[in-house]
């Protein structure tokens, strides 16, 4: 789910950390994002901040995890406000 807010963009997703690849899977529940990396001392967190990056070619300055830091239900704020950003996210995370 993508709400555009005085702040930026929210992003509320679930995280499939220890998984075999990294990936994006979209569906009709959401968005879910497998990390290959294990949930402990925060290095899923982390690497879910640089895939998302790479991905989105968001700078990971500009990302931040404003909710569910210890859990697999997570809300990550964009601060993005170009409006041709916002259409590439929509696209890439909802096409």
């Amino acid at each position: 789910m993508l709400k555009q807010t005085k702040d930026g963009l929210l992003i509320h997703l679930k995280i499939m950390p220890n998984s075999s690849r990294n990936e994006i899977i979209k569906s009709a529940g959401g968005i879910k994002i497998k990390l290959t990396a294990q949930p402990i001392d925060g290095k899923a967190n982390k690497a879910l901040i640089e895939y998302l990056s790479k991905e989105l070619k968001v700078p990971k300055s500009c990302m931040e995890i404003i909710k569910g830091y210890t859990s697999k239900e997570k809300t990550i704020l964009l601060k993005v406000f170009d409006e041709e950003k916002v259409k590439f996210l929509e696209d890439k995370l909802f096409e």
